[in-house]
């Protein structure tokens, strides 16, 4: 194996280039090679060096491989503060991205340039953390607190054009890292520029009242997080102290959150979204080609699913039942893709190209014959999706590839209704689905592999999470959906006001209270499949009635302006709707049911019981490989606090014991709903945790 790091003499010039593949991650033999060349350089000939990175990144960040075991020597702090003490100058380059460790590594330099496209980052508290090389006492040195505190907390990365407006780095130039490189390295030299070190720098003034709103801001978007506002507290303390002083602030700032439950919950997180799409039975396997993709139905989920190909750079065909219809669709799609040129994501001429070149709409399913892979995205009926299916099996290419949105119904049916039944899976996007990240790929009785194998080469093209699901009613984030709300109405039968339940689940961290998401997906939802499961319905089953209440009298939620909440100008995010607490309370005396009052406390603890039950469950089952993809379809689909890393990590945390005691004294007195899962019990019986079974 090659050196990560070495060091080259351009005549007066060094280099120093980092080959670290694929993202030249900064591990233990990066950080030595780093300070050997740092060493080479101060005793060398040259008058200024260059640090630069090979491939298609500079320094993207920590070696994730080291995550969780203790660091070695040299440490990154301890790295970057040798390059700093250099007496002689050095430019940074960065290109592609500078993120967490690498953007420390760049803040020690003297000197920074950007190529073209290049972004840069602190995105520690992703990871429940704040940065702790450096990253929170240089960056506001460099360019005043409030920007910097921003930066660090928001994690987003800010691209070379900004870096420059705000001072991060000197110059945004073309060309390779090298020739930038060495061409600032010739003006350091021509103009005789001294070492510049930040850590002599002292923070701009700044007025505290924006500091406050920053503040107000970050705790807003990010409740119950604890790392994001530590970053600003330790980042604000060591402005008002000698560097190293402050480094000290930082460095016990990040010690502090290594030891607590959220930062473990964010590692899970992380490690699970990269692990979710390793599936063993598809090392190897070929996926087929991906390059025209077919949309049946321009609704909101079908042109969202348009959309998030075509920002993807595939081609769209969309099909609608007539000429009206598929205008309307494309209007739609237009829509979106001017909502990406207002937000930045897309430029005008490229939403134009997209529109002229890359999309057809028409109502003739013929121009699907030559469609790689054909998304149904039709209205959620068994009779329509296979009308949609058998239409699609006569005209669709052999090798064709044919995936039904279904959110719930069985997709073996679906299949059943071609000849092909091996080249038919499920593929649940959310919506809006050129947002949301999650994608369920729901894996039939004769789906193939190669086929499977395309659905989640379809997910890494659309830059989404794929969690691989097996069928059964609402597969694995709607079915487990289905037990907690349950409760959740239990609950409300029992004396819980719904507006009590937002409150107390979104303060646990939720995106979202349970009745705050019904109004906002439609309440005709929850209705229709109410009506669909009726036949099939145990007489034991308890539920509550007033969303079909709701629905008679055309209060369908956040469309309508009127669900659980009232959604109008005074109230655009909802006030609650007191009419509702006379609903509800009519069907308590219809009941007999005695209303009393709950607690926050016990309202977390049957909720996530629910959740945990069922999605053990869902595991126990199948239907789920792993407890891993439980907590990432719940975190990316559903809103589940990030910093509780999902309900199967927060079921390890709190305890299985726990879980289970709460189940069993609940079927106390109703043993239909509460059933303890059989894993559960079984890992409970032998001492095990939910993460034993995610090894392998």
């Amino acid at each position: 194996m090659t050196d990560p790091v070495r060091y080259e003499a351009h005549g007066e010039i060094g280099v120093i280039i980092v080959d670290n593949p694929p993202v030249n991650a900064t591990g233990v033999a990066v950080r030595a090679g780093l300070v050997a060349a740092a060493d080479a350089f101060a005793a060398s000939d040259q008058k200024v060096a260059v640090l630069m990175a090979a491939g298609r990144t500079f320094i993207a960040g920590a070696d994730i491989k080291e995550f969780g075991k203790t660091p070695l020597e040299p440490h990154l702090s301890t790295l970057i503060h040798h390059i700093e003490a250099l007496e002689k100058p050095i430019v940074c380059v960065i290109h592609g991205t500078a993120l967490g460790g690498g953007f420390e590594v760049a803040l020690g330099c003297h000197y920074r340039v950007a190529l073209k496209g290049a972004r840069v980052g602190l995105p520690e508290v992703n990871l429940g953390l704040i940065p702790g090389a450096g990253g929170t006492q240089r960056l506001p040195r460099l360019i005043g607190m409030i920007p910097a505190c921003e930066i660090f907390t928001s994690a987003r990365q800010v691209g070379a054009d900004e870096c420059l407006k705000l001072g991060i780095v000197e110059a945004v130039v073309e060309g390779t890292p090298l020739e930038a490189g060495l061409a600032f390295a010739r003006k350091i030299l021509a103009e005789d520029l001294p070492v510049r070190r930040i850590s002599a720098m002292t923070v701009a003034p700044y007025d505290p009242a924006d500091l406050a709103a920053l503040r107000t801001n970050v705790a807003a978007r990010n409740t119950g997080h604890v790392c994001h506002l530590r970053a600003i507290d330790v980042a604000v303390a060591g402005a008002d102290l000698p560097f190293f002083e402050g480094i000290k602030q930082e460095r016990q700032g990040f010690w502090d959150l290594m030891q607590t439950p959220q930062r473990a919950a964010m590692i899970h997180a992380f490690f699970s979204e990269r692990a979710v799409a390793s599936l063993p039975e598809l090392k190897g396997v070929v996926p087929r080609a991906l390059g025209h993709i077919g949309v049946i139905g321009g609704g909101t989920m079908g042109g969202g699913i348009a959309v998030s190909c075509l920002l993807s750079g595939l081609r769209v065909t969309l099909i609608e039942r007539n000429a009206e219809a598929a205008q309307k669709a494309r209007d739609g799609i237009a829509g979106m893709l001017a909502d990406s040129v207002k937000r930045g994501k897309l430029t005008p001429e490229k939403r134009d190209a997209l529109l002229a070149d890359a999309l057809v709409t028409t109502d003739d399913y013929a121009a699907l014959s030559d469609a790689d892979l054909v998304i149904e995205a039709v209205f959620e009926l068994m009779d329509v999706k296979k009308d949609v299916f058998t239409k699609l099996d006569a005209i669709c290419k052999p090798g064709a590839v044919l995936a039904s949105n279904t959110s719930y119904l069985d997709i073996d049916q679906i299949a059943a209704m071609t000849k092909r039944p091996q080249d038919v899976l499920g593929l649940h996007f959310f919506s809006p689905a050129h947002v949301m990240k999650l994608l369920e790929i729901v894996e039939a009785a004769k789906t193939a592999p190669e086929v499977l194998a395309t659905g989640f080469a379809l997910a890494k093209a659309l830059k989404k999470i794929p969690v691989r699901a097996g069928v059964c009613d609402g597969f694995i984030g709607n079915r487990i959906l289905k037990a907690y709300r349950t409760a959740c109405d239990h609950m409300v039968l029992e004396g819980a006001s719904p507006f009590q339940m937002d409150e107390v689940l979104e303060a646990f961290g939720f995106a979202m209270g349970p009745f705050k998401v019904t109004d906002l997906a439609g309440i005709d939802i929850g209705y229709l499949t109410r009506q669909r499961l009726a036949p099939t319905r145990d007489p034991r089953e308890r539920f509550g009635d007033w969303g079909d209440v709701l629905y008679a009298k055309g209060r369908l939620g956040r469309k309508t302006g009127h669900g659980h909440y009232i959604y109008d100008a005074q109230s655009p995010k909802g006030r609650p709707d007191p009419e509702l607490l006379e609903i509800i309370a009519e069907e308590r005396a219809r009941k007999g049911i005695t209303p009393r009052a709950f607690s926050a406390e016990e309202i977390v603890e049957r909720y996530m019981a629910a959740m945990i039950n069922e999605a053990a469950r869902v595991v126990g089952e199948g239907i789920a490989r792993r407890p891993l993809d439980v907590d990432v379809t719940k975190l990316y689909g559903y809103g589940f606090p990030r910093f509780r890393g999902g309900p199967m990590h927060y079921a390890d945390h709190i305890g299985l014991e726990r879980v289970l005691a709460t189940i069993t004294e609940q079927a106390k007195t109703d043993d239909f709903f509460w059933q303890p899962a059989p894993l559960l019990q079984q890992l409970v019986a032998e001492g095990r945790k939910f993460a034993d079974l995610n090894q392998g």
